[in-house]
């Protein structure tokens, strides 16, 4: 029997109807009478588990088990083991043989949570299970089948993941056959207000205490924070404010007093220079790298002129005496000036080239002029070793190579 959005909303305790998540139940109730395999995406705390639960409930396997697994909370010497068994003495501690999640939920549903943190081996065999329903138990040479309906979930890139050499993309593309996508509850602001005070009823009868309700002021700061932690930290902020204050009606002030940053965590910042460098993507990365360029390549002609006007470094203004400092703890340069021509030469090097005046063009910011200027530069330097050339670059040789072939290099 069919079921409406609003009776899959009250059956699985959904709460909200913003445009992006009837999409995803739409789509669950689609793909559920199938067997294909769904990929379900989405930041942590978005309810992703939800989703596995609706399509086994509406689909003809409701009836026969459904396993949920999570990838990340699995070792990875015992992962195989705990998915597709083992027989006796396969390793030390294997006193019987045990089936896997694979065999017990044979003719059900299987859902494979966290599945981006599945070690590449693990990958491999689950690559078997969704082309031929095959397994092997470790330990054995037995192949066994399995009919199970693989619904799998993750918080990352799974193409990011694919680049690093982290993740198969032929299981990508085996996973998901039909991509299901969770909102973010910032993209979800119709629905924020609602949630919270479902919530504060739960909490209510829970803890046996008044409901809580917020301000005016106080509904607009719930209603525009970022919720990094989308539903799970809603959840969260509403029992310690139903705990912990006394007041049952939450001002702005208080409620800021949970939201850690609740106004800059709603701006674009960047961290310190080591996680900046580590979350910053390759388009990130040229821009900052052409904008420092650009800023220094104008401090440097100000430097010059401002020489060759005062007469000399010791007549610098305060900015680009700094500066010029700086130049010469840089072990790769150094300034020399005397009463002859200014110049500015590398060092250890046995001439000194004078810099000549001459009126500025305004160079060319474009992003793929200087990208594909970088790559031919680091091809060149390796002799046209993608490895190395990619290394030099700080992304993938698989990156490398569709950006070779983008640019026609």
């Amino acid at each position: 029997m069919s079921m409406d959005n609003q009776g899959i909303k009250q059956r699985f305790g959904i709460i909200g109807n913003s445009i992006g998540l009837n999409r995803a139940i739409d789509i669950a109730k689609q793909v559920a009478p199938t067997d294909i395999s769904v990929l379900v995406s989405g930041e942590s705390g978005t309810g992703k588990e939800v989703m596995p639960q609706i399509i086994h409930n509406l689909s003809h396997r409701k009836h026969n088990k459904y396993i949920a697994v999570n990838c990340g909370a699995l070792p990875e010497g015992t992962i195989d083991s705990e998915l597709f068994g083992h027989v006796k003495g396969a390793f030390t501690g294997a006193n019987s043989d045990r089936a896997g999640y694979f065999e017990e939920a044979n003719g059900g549903t299987i859902f494979l949570d966290e599945v981006a943190e599945m070690p590449l081996q693990t990958q491999v065999r689950l690559l078997r299970v969704l082309e031929s329903g095959e397994f092997i138990r470790v330990g054995s040479s037995k192949v066994q089948k399995t009919d199970v309906r693989i619904i799998a979930a993750t918080n990352k890139h799974i193409p990011e993941e694919i680049d690093k050499g982290k993740f198969r993309e032929d299981l990508y593309y085996r996973l998901s056959t039909v991509p299901l996508e969770l909102p973010p509850l910032r993209n979800r602001k119709e629905d924020i207000e609602l949630i919270f005070r479902k919530f504060a009823v739960d909490f209510s009868d829970k803890y046996r205490m008044p409901v809580i309700q917020l301000a005016d002021d106080a509904k607009h700061i719930l209603v525009n924070y970022r919720w990094p932690g989308n539903i799970r930290q809603l959840r969260n902020v509403t029992e310690q404010l139903s705990v912990i204050e006394s007041d049952r009606k939450v001002s702005k002030e208080t409620l800021i007093n949970y939201l850690p940053e609740a106004y800059q965590s709603r701006l674009p910042v960047l961290a310190n220079k080591s996680e900046q460098t580590s979350d910053l993507n390759e388009r990130e990365i040229l821009y900052k790298v052409l904008f420092d360029m650009k800023k220094d390549l104008n401090q440097l002609k100000s430097l010059v002129l401002d020489m060759m006007e005062s007469g000399g470094s010791s007549n610098l203004n305060p900015e680009n005496s700094a500066f010029v400092q700086q130049l010469m703890n840089d072990n790769s340069i150094e300034i020399v000036s005397d009463d002859s021509p200014i110049s500015i030469a590398p060092q250890k090097e046995e001439f000194h080239q004078p810099i000549q005046i001459h009126e500025e063009v305004e160079e060319s910011l474009s992003l793929a002029d200087k990208e594909k200027e970088f790559i031919v530069k680091a091809l060149k330097k390796h002799n046209n070793k993608r490895k190395y050339a990619a290394k030099d670059l700080g992304i993938s040789e698989r990156t490398l190579y569709r950006k070779i072939k983008e640019y026609n290099i």
